[in-house]
């Protein structure tokens, strides 16, 4: 392997660090977000990006707790799937990239990204569905506007997946061979 392959793999590496560390900090501040929306809606407005449903809180709990389980799950699936990233980038080998856990580590952030999207897809549907009733949820959709494009991304990833497959299936009958 080349001396500028290596080095973008390490800067690939730092960035994936760096987005993961922005997507945890993000679920964090939301979990936080959601407790003190429960227990404390007055902090409300001087939390993280002031996201405030505590006329959602009080017109329907169900509708609440409903929307803002999306919210949670989305962010904390996002930061699941680039902590998985972040460990296939660190523990895998160059030199010989077809390997079982690489493989199955392929089909986990292809799992992971098709989630995002269809959990997404359903919850932008579930929020349009609110507006009818009155509910403003307009603040909401920065969560979920990339639904598409994590099912796009999802399937690519899964045929990735297949091929790393197929090349472990094929790199171990070479080796029994030789």
């Amino acid at each position: 392997m080349s001396k500028g392959n290596n080095f973008v793999f390490i800067g690939l590496h730092i960035v994936a660090w760096i987005i993961f560390v922005g997507l945890s900090i993000e679920a964090g501040g939301l979990i936080v977000n959601f407790f003190f929306s429960v227990f404390k809606p007055e902090f409300v407005p001087n939390l993280y990006q002031k996201l405030d449903l505590t006329e959602m809180y009080y017109d329907s709990k169900l509708a609440f707790f409903g929307i803002f389980s999306f919210i949670l799950f989305i962010s904390i699936l996002k930061a699941v799937l680039f902590y998985s990233v972040v460990m296939l980038m660190h523990k895998m080998d160059l030199t010989k990239p077809f390997n079982t856990y690489v493989s199955k580590q392929f089909l986990k952030l292809s799992y992971y990204t098709l989630s995002i999207g269809f959990l997404s897809y359903i919850a932008r549907h579930s929020a349009k569905n609110l507006m009818h009733y009155g509910y403003t949820t307009d603040n909401l959709s920065q969560f979920w506007a990339d639904s598409q494009a994590f099912i796009l991304m999802g399937a690519v990833i899964y045929i990735i997946a297949t091929i790393f497959k197929k090349g472990v299936d094929i790199q171990n009958e070479n080796d029994l061979t030789i």
